[in-house]
């Protein structure tokens, strides 16, 4: 845990303790929040952590239950389905924009960062850790559409990943094979912007690549939220 500002209040800092085990995917989906325990660990007393808690409970973290008390919430189908379907827009937008502006060092760095993907892939495929992934997969992308020269687009786009973490919206958690797709589908996107295609070309190749991956979440775990994927 990083040590927090000699200003952060108690209640900030049993927040932030508490938002990056949740957003880490540390406190899965259903598992309780015992503000006793979590006192004790952070040396402070149960009313700061209550504090923390009530405004994760307003984010839509942590849900409360008579009887039960605390506990992480679960992952919003519908919310992941909205999340997804508009990075898939923003982001395919800002990676066309992008395209002519990436440079040869920059094709080569992605490169890199896809290959570290599959390395991680090869290495322990049976304790694949889809949070390491997912910030590795993060790293690809942004080389890929931070040169995006509409600076509004790109601020959607953040926002979109930004809301993924908030939501532990790693799809590689519920189909790790997946996984092995992702880095096929990088390198046919580098491919792309590397022979300069038209930039519908490459809009089009990022948007099914991200829609794939919702594809497989909502395969996976059979939600059926009623809206169409893209």
């Amino acid at each position: 845990m990083s040590v927090a500002p000699a200003s952060a209040s108690k209640s900030e800092l049993a927040y932030e303790w508490l938002h990056e085990q949740i957003v880490s995917g540390e406190l899965a989906p259903g598992a309780r929040l015992v503000l006793a325990q979590v006192a004790e660990q952070l040396h402070v007393s149960v009313v700061p952590v209550r504090e923390a808690v009530r405004r994760l409970e307003a984010e839509g973290l942590v849900t409360f239950e008579r009887n039960v008390g605390a506990t992480v919430a679960g992952i919003d189908p519908v919310e992941y389905l909205y999340t997804m379907q508009t990075l898939s827009l923003v982001e395919g937008a800002a990676t066309a924009l992008s395209a002519p502006l990436v440079t040869a060092e920059d094709i080569a760095a992605a490169r890199e960062v896809n290959e570290r993907m599959r390395t991680f892939l090869a290495a322990d495929p049976v304790h694949f850790d889809p949070v390491v992934f997912t910030a590795l997969n993060r790293e690809f992308h942004s080389v890929l559409f931070e040169r995006c020269p509409n600076p509004h687009i790109l601020d959607l786009v953040h926002r979109g990943w930004n809301r993924l973490k908030a939501l532990r919206g790693s799809t590689f958690s519920y189909v790790p094979e997946r996984a092995s797709q992702s880095t096929e589908e990088h390198e046919a996107l580098l491919r792309l912007i590397e022979r300069r295609a038209p930039t519908a070309d490459i809009e089009l190749a990022a948007r099914r690549h991200r829609s794939a991956t919702l594809e497989a979440y909502l395969a996976h775990t059979g939600e059926s939220p009623g809206f169409p994927t893209l």
